[in-house]
């Protein structure tokens, strides 16, 4: 059965100190609840304890050591996971429809916030899937995936480009940015 509720898009950035979930911990994360109009409907944002047992990946605690402001800001105020992420699948259910995943890139953030929701909460609002800014940008450019990079994108599809790591800031960059793309798109096609 179909689903009939309006899409809801919410971008997603998570700060991580690992490559992948359960060996390594969730950090930060943040999301925005938006239209494709760029109005934002709702933020989400919590910073979280690591996993007991859990190790740190040394390369990425080196590119850590260089991002003091971000480092410092996800490491204050830390919840348990169990807490954050139910108090993130009940921020879901204050949103006007169903929630659409989206991401740049979809498969390291996505496989984050899922495993964390399915661990602690036991349900995803976004079933198993998950929308990546950089496909779609690849679908509306016509070039290959790997040509398509931010340097490589119309500059005015940024409203800004300044990459902070801190986990809702970006989340809120890659909506407006998501936005704009949806929007080019849009006026292309006539």
């Amino acid at each position: 059965m179909v689903d009939k509720r309006p899409e809801v898009y919410v971008s997603t950035d998570v700060e991580t100190d690992g490559p992948i979930p359960g060996e390594y911990s969730l950090l930060s994360f943040g999301s925005v609840a938006f239209n494709l109009d760029k109005s934002i409907i709702s933020t989400f944002s919590a910073n979280v304890e690591t996993l007991p047992g859990a190790r740190q990946d040394a390369e990425t605690m080196k590119w850590w050591a260089t991002q003091g402001n971000a480092w410092e800001v996800c490491r204050k105020d830390t919840k348990p996971p169990q807490v954050a992420m139910k108090e993130y699948s009940d921020w879901f259910k204050t949103l006007p429809g169903k929630p659409v995943f989206v991401a740049y890139p979809a498969s390291f953030d996505f496989s984050f916030i899922y495993w964390y929701l399915m661990k602690y909460v036991g349900v995803s609002p976004f079933d198993y899937l998950g929308l990546d800014i950089k496909s779609y940008a690849m679908a509306v450019l016509k070039k290959p995936f790997y040509h398509v990079t931010k340097t490589n994108m119309p500059k005015e599809w940024f409203d800004s480009n300044n990459k902070s790591h801190v986990a809702l800031e970006d989340a809120i960059e890659q909506a407006m940015l998501f936005c704009n793309i949806v929007r080019f798109n849009n006026t292309q096609k006539g």
